[in-house]
């Protein structure tokens, strides 16, 4: 199979769970978070998962420069949220 038709499925199929699937759920993670709740183990999972994800992605982003700005913005809310989360861990412990 032609590297480039692969590679161009591939990164659709990322593409589109990252807008059905992927930012949804992490916008409602942050959502809590913002609002002082702190992560669940559920969400402490799904973020690991959700990093791996975003590391494989960027892979493939790589060649790919019109998609560095949509991986830069999928780190960039990956840290907020961790750092959201950081601190809401500290609040409780306080």
């Amino acid at each position: 199979m032609n590297e480039k038709l692969l590679s161009g499925g591939t990164i659709t199929a990322v593409l589109r769970r990252l807008h059905t699937q992927v930012l949804p759920r992490i916008h409602a993670i942050k959502e809590r978070l913002d609002q002082g709740e702190r992560a669940s183990p559920e969400d402490i999972r799904y973020l690991q998962l959700g990093l791996s994800d975003a590391l494989y992605a960027r892979m493939l982003f790589q060649d790919h420069p019109e998609l560095t700005d949509i991986s830069a913005k999928v780190t960039a809310l990956y840290r907020d949220i961790s750092t959201q989360a950081l601190r809401n861990e500290d609040a409780t412990h306080t």
